[in-house]
């Protein structure tokens, strides 16, 4: 049985999460809906998720020490990691003496932090359908392993990125080393080392929202959202809808391929079954055939179409489940999302357009109130709800179109 103090008072249910962009700030005010006493860390100050939460925090969380006198200070009962640049090592510590519960497990933040960790979970330890691999320390081991086997086109990532920084695909040897710069300057915290995997030709790739709940037996359930689909340029989200159509097996499979990752995923550090929340898993899908991509044990930002879509929506999801709620993946409606760059390298931008974008039938946004905009940087999405996909996806694309972000 789930009991939720009041904020701000001694019998405060509080939650620390540490990233507080777009997604965090949404989890934070499902969290804040709930009751409860919110932190919002970051590594600047006025993040998107800081505006909203009870107290902000900024500090650098890929340094143990700094994020251990944090944790310590506040004595959060729920840490939720949002972003992979965090001293993973250090919230298995804190998490094994007992000071805080880690979500959806320290281990999961850990293996899902880089890209190496959970692909050899995925491949090797779980033996799920995979792209062929091979991780590399210099462009010589990158071009070797592509002559080696991996051949063209092949894609290269940094092992730890986000939001497809540092991801480019190869068509033939003059790609080679314009990739690899190009990961050693989009890789976060540990650079020197990317993985390069070999191109599937693939129909489509869907997410897969995954939630791990306690079910009304007190035992942990999984339950799954309707299929994501979505457009990436670069490796980065520029659209998404749901649901996406599926072969029957094909859904199934890839419902196999999500649990079955999310199951290990769900192991604490005692090899019990303990994470509890909504897990975002990237799959590759050709008619019947699934391989799985990528995972992350939080919100995906492809899933910001969620917010127009479903009886509650991703955010809502993870929060409800990492408090030990009821959870209801049910699909609501059709609708799709469309990204609204900054467009312009500034601070303190400005928005035009606004009330014409909400003119289109059916939309709304989400403006994210990051401080400094960039021209690639995701600054809003915009959402659309309809009778169908393809109409969702018209409307959603034409209100983004119609914000213009711009200097003061």
């Amino acid at each position: 049985m789930t009991t939720l103090g009041t904020p701000l008072s001694p019998h405060a249910t509080k939650v620390m999460l540490l990233g507080s962009g777009e997604l965090g700030k949404e989890v934070l005010i499902a969290l804040q809906r709930l009751g409860v006493e919110t932190i919002a860390v970051d590594r600047y100050d006025n993040a998107p998720g800081q505006q909203v939460a009870h107290h902000a925090r900024t500090i650098t969380m890929s340094d143990p020490a700094q994020l251990k006198a944090l944790i310590e200070a506040e004595r959060p009962h729920l840490v939720v990691p949002e972003i992979e640049a965090i001293a993973t090592p250090m919230l298995e510590e804190l998490e094994a003496a007992g000071t805080v519960r880690v979500i959806p497990t320290a281990r999961a933040a850990r293996l899902t932090m880089d890209r190496e960790g959970i692909r050899v979970l995925a491949a090797e330890t779980l033996g799920l359908p995979t792209s062929p691999y091979k991780f590399c320390n210099s462009l010589e081991e990158l071009q070797a392993a592509i002559d080696a086997g991996i051949g063209y086109p092949c894609i290269v990532k940094p092992v730890m990125s986000s939001s497809g920084k540092g991801q480019s695909k190869i068509d033939g040897p003059a790609d080679v080393k314009k990739a690899w710069d190009y990961a050693m300057a989009g890789g976060r915290v540990s650079h020197g080392r990317v993985i390069v995997e070999g191109f599937i030709d693939f129909d489509y790739e869907i997410t897969q929202l995954t939630v791990r709940s306690v079910g009304a037996d007190g035992q942990i359930a999984t339950s799954f959202c309707d299929p994501i689909g979505h457009v990436q340029i670069s490796g980065d989200y520029v659209e998404s809808w749901q649901p996406h159509p599926m072969h029957p097996a094909a859904l199934e499979k890839s419902r196999q391929i999500a649990k079955a990752v999310t199951d290990n995923l769900g192991q604490g550090f005692d090899g019990k079954p303990s994470g509890l929340g909504l897990f975002g898993v990237e799959l590759f899908v050709k008619g019947q055939d699934v391989w799985f991509s990528e995972v992350s044990p939080r919100p995906h930002d492809t899933g910001l179409v969620t917010l127009c879509t479903q009886h509650q929506s991703e955010f809502e999801l993870h929060a409800r489940a990492i408090l030990g709620l009821p959870v209801d993946t049910r699909l609501r409606n059709p609708g799709a999302s469309a990204v609204i760059y900054g467009g312009v390298d500034a601070v303190g931008i400005v928005f035009d357009g606004v009330e014409e974008a909400l003119r289109v039938p059916d939309t709304d946004l989400r403006l994210f109130g990051k401080p400094e905009s960039f021209t690639k940087r995701r600054m809003g999405v915009a959402l659309a709800r309809a009778a169908d996909v393809e109409t969702a996806r018209g409307n959603a694309k034409l209100a983004a179109r119609k914000v213009k972000p711009r200097k003061v």
